[in-house]
């Protein structure tokens, strides 16, 4: 089973029924105990890094997820989700990330052209760097995947599974042992996207 944390970020109804189409059992949750019984988690998210790193302060589940994670949990985070896995982000100030990937979160409209829109929203060509992540299972070169961001993560080469070009290297994939996270929405990703959640739930402690 598959708990989907709720800290009051994002909507949840894409993710939840693509796990449903793969026959996955999830549960969306901000309960502690129901967190530790599953198998895998996952962290979603969309809008502001500082907002929402402070409701997941709220609900007191951090140290609930970092136990969790230094058991050898798998954790997904997706997008903002994603974001927040890192040590740091430059997202209106400078605030602290989880700190479980090293790395931090940069404005992208500093580092591509001005010709180019941000936020950056559309899909992009996965480039893989990493072809024996598990998160690949059943993914393949030139794969795209669909992208809503406007901030990106830098300083993460350790971590880079899989990246895109927008004028610049967007990590799309990064993982750490057992901590994964997709930049880009794999619920919205069509058939690349389901394959990517379906081998997240074979991922094995």
């Amino acid at each position: 089973m598959i708990a989907i944390i709720n800290y009051g970020v994002g909507n949840l109804f894409s993710l939840v029924g693509s796990l449903e189409h793969l026959g996955i059992d999830a549960v969306v949750t901000s309960d502690a105990d129901e967190i530790r019984k599953a198998d895998r988690i996952i962290l979603p998210g969309v809008g502001a890094f500082a907002d929402a790193k402070q409701k997941l302060v709220d609900t007191g589940l951090i140290p609930v997820i970092d136990e969790e994670v230094r058991k050898g949990k798998p954790l997904l985070g997706i997008c903002l989700g994603m974001q927040l896995l890192f040590e740091k982000s430059f997202e209106y100030g400078e605030h602290d990330g989880l700190g479980y990937i090293k790395g931090e979160v940069c404005p992208l409209n500093e580092d591509i052209s001005k010709e180019l829109k941000v936020p950056h929203i559309g899909w992009n060509k996965l480039i893989i760097k990493d072809k024996s992540n598990p998160m690949l299972k059943y993914t393949g070169d030139n794969d795209y995947v669909y992208y809503v961001h406007s901030f990106y993560a830098k300083n993460c080469d350790d971590s880079l599974v899989a990246y895109s070009e927008y004028d610049v290297n967007v990590p799309g994939l990064v993982c750490k042992n057992n901590i994964f996270g997709a930049q880009f929405h794999p619920e919205k990703s069509g058939q690349v996207g389901l394959d990517m959640l379906k081998a997240f739930n074979e991922v094995t402690a």
